[in-house]
Protein backbone atom coordinates (compact mmCIF):
# COMPACT_ATOMS: atom_id res chain seq x y z
CA UNK A 1 0.00 0.00 0.00
CA UNK A 2 1.46 3.24 -1.07
CA UNK A 3 -0.55 6.71 0.83
CA UNK A 4 0.67 10.36 -0.57
CA UNK A 5 -0.13 13.92 0.90
CA UNK A 6 -1.23 16.71 -0.60
CA UNK A 7 -1.73 19.53 0.82
CA UNK A 8 -4.81 21.34 -1.53
CA UNK A 9 -7.22 24.47 -0.95
CA UNK A 10 -7.20 27.66 0.20
CA UNK A 11 -7.20 25.97 3.35
CA UNK A 12 -4.44 23.57 2.58
CA UNK A 13 -7.12 20.49 3.60
CA UNK A 14 -5.04 17.04 3.23
CA UNK A 15 -5.77 15.43 0.41
CA UNK A 16 -4.72 11.70 0.65
CA UNK A 17 -4.42 9.18 -2.87
CA UNK A 18 -3.99 5.52 -1.31
CA UNK A 19 -2.55 3.32 -4.07
CA UNK A 20 -3.14 -0.65 -3.32
CA UNK A 21 -0.17 -3.14 -3.07
CA UNK A 22 -1.53 -5.08 -5.85
CA UNK A 23 -2.73 -3.83 -9.52
CA UNK A 24 -2.91 -0.29 -10.23
CA UNK A 25 -6.10 0.93 -8.33
CA UNK A 26 -5.96 3.82 -6.05
CA UNK A 27 -8.68 6.11 -4.09
CA UNK A 28 -8.33 9.51 -4.00
CA UNK A 29 -9.70 11.16 0.02
CA UNK A 30 -10.57 14.67 0.43
CA UNK A 31 -10.15 16.25 -2.99
CA UNK A 32 -10.18 20.08 -2.04
CA UNK A 33 -8.66 21.83 -5.02
CA UNK A 34 -5.68 22.16 -6.98
CA UNK A 35 -6.88 18.97 -8.88
CA UNK A 36 -3.72 19.46 -11.49
CA UNK A 37 -1.71 18.97 -8.64
CA UNK A 38 -3.24 15.69 -7.71
CA UNK A 39 -3.92 14.70 -11.70
CA UNK A 40 -0.09 14.79 -12.02
CA UNK A 41 0.29 12.43 -8.60
CA UNK A 42 -1.90 10.10 -9.87
CA UNK A 43 -0.17 9.58 -13.09
CA UNK A 44 3.22 9.40 -11.38
CA UNK A 45 2.04 6.68 -9.36
CA UNK A 46 0.54 5.35 -12.35
CA UNK A 47 -3.12 4.62 -10.57
CA UNK A 48 -6.72 4.41 -11.61
CA UNK A 49 -8.88 6.04 -9.72
CA UNK A 50 -11.22 3.48 -8.76
CA UNK A 51 -13.48 5.73 -6.10
CA UNK A 52 -13.31 9.43 -4.75
CA UNK A 53 -14.20 8.77 -0.86
CA UNK A 54 -14.89 12.17 1.24
CA UNK A 55 -15.09 12.40 5.07
CA UNK A 56 -17.57 15.34 5.24
CA UNK A 57 -19.02 17.98 3.07
CA UNK A 58 -17.18 20.89 4.17
CA UNK A 59 -15.88 22.63 0.64
CA UNK A 60 -12.55 22.92 1.57
CA UNK A 61 -12.04 18.80 0.97
CA UNK A 62 -14.86 18.64 -1.38
CA UNK A 63 -14.15 22.09 -4.03
CA UNK A 64 -12.28 19.95 -6.53
CA UNK A 65 -14.44 16.74 -6.91
CA UNK A 66 -16.61 17.87 -10.19
CA UNK A 67 -12.93 18.59 -11.82
CA UNK A 68 -11.25 15.37 -10.67
CA UNK A 69 -14.53 13.31 -11.77
CA UNK A 70 -14.01 15.04 -15.09
CA UNK A 71 -10.64 13.73 -15.32
CA UNK A 72 -10.65 10.02 -13.81
CA UNK A 73 -14.48 9.14 -14.30
CA UNK A 74 -14.58 7.64 -10.33
CA UNK A 75 -17.46 7.84 -8.59
CA UNK A 76 -18.05 10.03 -5.32
CA UNK A 77 -18.86 8.60 -2.16
CA UNK A 78 -19.81 10.42 0.93
CA UNK A 79 -22.44 10.09 3.93
CA UNK A 80 -25.77 10.72 3.17
CA UNK A 81 -26.11 13.43 5.80
CA UNK A 82 -23.46 15.73 4.38
CA UNK A 83 -24.28 15.34 1.20
CA UNK A 84 -25.54 18.66 1.30
CA UNK A 85 -22.10 20.08 1.03
CA UNK A 86 -21.65 18.67 -2.45
CA UNK A 87 -21.67 20.41 -6.32
CA UNK A 88 -24.56 17.78 -7.27
CA UNK A 89 -25.19 14.58 -5.72
CA UNK A 90 -23.14 11.41 -5.16
CA UNK A 91 -22.59 8.00 -6.37
CA UNK A 92 -22.83 6.31 -3.45
CA UNK A 93 -23.50 6.91 0.36
CA UNK A 94 -21.58 5.52 3.18
CA UNK A 95 -22.72 3.33 6.16
CA UNK A 96 -20.91 2.64 9.21
CA UNK A 97 -18.99 -0.53 9.16
CA UNK A 98 -19.09 -0.60 5.12
CA UNK A 99 -16.14 -1.98 3.56
CA UNK A 100 -14.42 -1.25 -0.17
CA UNK A 101 -12.19 -3.76 -1.64
CA UNK A 102 -9.00 -1.63 -3.75
CA UNK A 103 -6.91 -4.52 -5.12
CA UNK A 104 -5.93 -6.32 -1.90
CA UNK A 105 -7.11 -3.64 0.07
CA UNK A 106 -9.63 -3.11 2.60
CA UNK A 107 -10.81 -0.22 3.31
CA UNK A 108 -13.29 0.14 6.45
CA UNK A 109 -15.69 3.31 6.54
CA UNK A 110 -16.70 4.22 10.46
CA UNK A 111 -19.24 6.98 10.67
CA UNK A 112 -17.43 9.90 13.07
CA UNK A 113 -20.07 12.29 13.68
CA UNK A 114 -19.29 15.20 15.59
CA UNK A 115 -17.31 17.80 13.13
CA UNK A 116 -20.25 17.16 10.66
CA UNK A 117 -23.10 14.97 11.07
CA UNK A 118 -22.06 12.79 8.03
CA UNK A 119 -18.33 12.75 9.24
CA UNK A 120 -16.73 9.60 8.60
CA UNK A 121 -13.02 7.57 8.87
CA UNK A 122 -11.27 5.16 6.51
CA UNK A 123 -9.48 2.53 8.48
CA UNK A 124 -6.84 0.28 5.88
CA UNK A 125 -4.53 -1.85 7.65
CA UNK A 126 -2.38 0.20 9.36
CA UNK A 127 -3.46 3.75 9.08
CA UNK A 128 -6.95 5.80 9.42
CA UNK A 129 -7.46 8.63 7.93
CA UNK A 130 -9.89 11.33 10.23
CA UNK A 131 -10.29 13.99 7.74
CA UNK A 132 -11.49 17.09 10.78
CA UNK A 133 -12.78 14.29 13.40
CA UNK A 134 -8.94 13.58 14.79
CA UNK A 135 -5.84 15.93 14.44
CA UNK A 136 -2.27 15.82 15.88
CA UNK A 137 -3.30 17.38 19.22
CA UNK A 138 -6.51 18.24 18.54
CA UNK A 139 -9.94 17.61 17.44
CA UNK A 140 -12.46 19.23 14.80
CA UNK A 141 -14.48 21.99 15.59
CA UNK A 142 -17.57 21.66 16.47
CA UNK A 143 -19.25 25.07 16.34
CA UNK A 144 -19.96 25.14 13.05
CA UNK A 145 -23.39 24.12 11.65
CA UNK A 146 -24.36 20.24 12.49
CA UNK A 147 -21.20 20.20 15.04
CA UNK A 148 -21.66 18.35 18.57
CA UNK A 149 -18.77 18.28 20.71
CA UNK A 150 -20.25 15.14 23.36
CA UNK A 151 -20.50 13.16 19.26
CA UNK A 152 -17.25 14.12 18.09
CA UNK A 153 -15.68 13.06 21.25
CA UNK A 154 -17.61 9.47 21.59
CA UNK A 155 -16.54 8.78 18.08
CA UNK A 156 -13.40 9.10 18.41
CA UNK A 157 -12.83 7.28 21.64
CA UNK A 158 -15.63 4.42 20.22
CA UNK A 159 -14.03 4.30 17.07
CA UNK A 160 -10.73 5.45 16.70
CA UNK A 161 -9.10 4.80 19.39
CA UNK A 162 -9.47 1.36 19.72
CA UNK A 163 -7.69 0.28 16.50
CA UNK A 164 -5.06 0.23 18.34
CA UNK A 165 -1.95 2.24 19.53
CA UNK A 166 0.58 1.71 16.02
CA UNK A 167 -2.13 2.55 13.66
CA UNK A 168 -1.31 6.29 12.01
CA UNK A 169 -3.73 8.89 11.68
CA UNK A 170 -3.68 10.88 8.67
CA UNK A 171 -6.23 13.78 9.62
CA UNK A 172 -7.66 16.26 7.39
CA UNK A 173 -5.32 19.19 8.30
CA UNK A 174 -1.95 19.01 9.61
CA UNK A 175 0.58 16.71 10.65
CA UNK A 176 0.15 12.64 11.09
CA UNK A 177 0.13 11.13 14.57
CA UNK A 178 -0.29 7.56 15.88
CA UNK A 179 -3.61 6.82 17.91
CA UNK A 180 -1.31 5.64 20.94
CA UNK A 181 0.30 9.55 20.58
CA UNK A 182 -3.60 10.66 20.51
CA UNK A 183 -4.76 9.28 23.49
CA UNK A 184 -1.82 9.55 25.65
CA UNK A 185 -1.13 13.51 24.53
CA UNK A 186 -4.33 15.19 23.32
CA UNK A 187 -5.27 17.69 25.79
CA UNK A 188 -9.38 16.66 24.47
CA UNK A 189 -8.78 12.97 26.10
CA UNK A 190 -6.31 12.81 28.43
CA UNK A 191 -7.99 12.58 32.10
Amino acid sequence: MTIRKLEVGPLMANCYIVGSPAGHEGLVIDPGGDVADIALELAKMKLKVRYIFLTHGHWDHTGGVRELVGITKAPVWIHALDEGGLDGPADGHFSDGQTFELGKLTVTVFHTPGHSPGGVSFHVPGAVFTGDTLFAGSIGRTDLAGGDARALIASVKKKIFTLGDDIEVHPGHGPSSTVGEERRTNPFFRK
